[in-house]
């Protein structure tokens, strides 16, 4: 993918089969982190303040993926694997046919930011 500089443009220039999903996924954190900035780092999308990156989502060839802090994942890895989820140090992976829960959205975004304490 090409460097964008919005969040429209990066799921626009996302794998059709995903867009649904990180258009999806994005409302979810806007609606859980509503006073966040739109930003993005890393060349992908996210929430925070400033250079702090509470959330961060992104699509690959295969999957998409929810990027939060590490003390995050761990405090629900138990959920996660219960969703059938698979978890990195710092993110979350999914596809349309596992998505991920609007729940656990939130409580991913709402620890990783008390993580961050912003």
């Amino acid at each position: 993918m090409a460097k964008l500089t919005d969040h429209d443009a990066y799921i626009a220039a996302a794998p059709e089969q995903f867009r649904p999903l990180l258009t999806q996924l994005r409302a979810q954190l806007a609606q859980a982190l509503p006073d966040a900035e739109e930003l993005i780092m890393y060349d992908i999308p996210g929430f925070g303040f400033g250079k702090s990156v509470i959330a961060g989502y992104a699509a690959f060839s295969k999957q998409c993926g929810l990027y939060v802090g590490k003390d995050a994942i761990a405090l629900f890895t138990d959920e996660i694997a219960a969703a059938g989820l698979k978890a990195t140090k710092t993110g979350v992976t999914f596809s349309p046919r596992k998505p991920i829960s609007a729940e656990l959205v939130t409580k991913l975004a709402l620890a990783s930011r008390k993580e961050l304490g912003v």
